[in-house]
């Protein structure tokens, strides 16, 4: 097969109109997963859109060689849409003078300011969109905690959903900014406090029965097989210390998102963190990516993120 611009337009038209078939985009989100790598049928590339400006990384250094030709696409299948494109791969060298570096999207009616070039990731984690509307029904005259917390994503979606006291604990200081700035933006500040502080050393730190509801949100603590069983026992002692705090009757939402713990893993793990804690615990809900970070079984590592919800006794 010749790759060339045909070739890519069919591509990234392809991904967009699966997006536009499932409604993943529409007058309350305007922020999504425009491609996701070997799930879309093209290895090595993730593009996001916030609300016309698409922020691209490469993995694998063709891709990153394709890059004229996919913005080009990109352009094609999204015309005056299209406002601009940046790339953030580990190929890219010095762009000099950039437009744009943020902007304000929209998810599910709540507003969040995303910052591509500074910012995690390409900005702002898209895969927990559902799962931070799947909090909402929860958060009700709770008292929350949102461990590593990055911009505020769940702590915005607990003051929409009525929390009581949000805290947010990061230990970047940037992120702890932009949380505030989103907690701002939805009216919700009045009832939030932030810290930058280690969150191992917060939750050790914490009142006991004090938080209604946590959420456990950290980063990949194991980017590869080797670094495993290390992961697991940092899992373990999260969930453990979080357990033990939490109040009676209290909410535990609980993720992982390194790839190499798969969901049975992930269970047993949590279920050795109950155990630990001597506390009883009750499934109520499983939790996964968003259909914009498509899952298909001929690329089952791409089903990163597994996370649950737990009713401690």
């Amino acid at each position: 097969q010749i790759i060339d611009q045909n070739y890519w337009n069919e591509k990234i038209n392809k991904a967009f109109l699966y997006r536009k078939n499932l409604n993943i985009f529409n007058e309350h989100t305007n922020a999504y997963r425009l491609v996701f790598a070997e799930a879309d049928e093209i290895p090595g590339l993730i593009i996001d859109n916030y609300n016309g400006h698409f922020v691209m990384q490469a993995h694998t250094r063709f891709i990153h060689q394709q890059k004229e030709y996919i913005f080009n696409a990109v352009k094609n299948v999204f015309g005056k849409n299209c406002i601009s494109f940046y790339d953030k791969s580990e190929f890219s060298e010095n762009k000099g003078e950039i437009l744009h570096k943020d902007t304000i999207i929209s998810e599910n009616d709540l507003q969040f300011y995303v910052n591509w070039y500074e910012g995690q990731k390409t900005g702002f984690f898209l895969d927990q969109r559902n799962n931070r509307y799947c909090l909402m029904k929860y958060a009700k005259d709770r008292v929350i905690l949102n461990t590593f917390s990055y911009s505020g994503g769940f702590s915005v979606y607990a003051g929409a959903g009525g929390g009581k006291i949000i805290h947010s604990v990061d230990g970047s200081a940037k992120a702890i900014e932009w949380c505030n700035t989103n907690m701002q933006l939805n009216g919700f500040d009045n009832k939030h406090q932030s810290f930058v502080a280690d969150v191992f050393e917060f939750l050790k730190n914490a009142e006991n029965n004090y938080y209604d509801l946590i959420v456990l949100d950290p980063p990949a603590f194991a980017k590869s097989m080797n670094h495993k069983h290390s992961a697991v026992q940092a899992y373990k002692r999260l969930n453990v210390l979080a357990i033990e705090k939490i109040k009676k009757g209290g909410i535990l939402f609980t993720f992982s998102c390194s790839g190499v713990i798969d969901k049975e893993l992930f269970y047993n793990t949590i279920a050795a963190a109950g155990f630990e804690s001597n506390r009883k615990i009750k499934i109520l809900d499983y939790l996964y990516l968003p259909p914009d970070h498509v899952v298909t079984p001929s690329f089952p590592e791409g089903e990163y993120l597994k996370g649950m919800v737990l009713y401690i006794e």
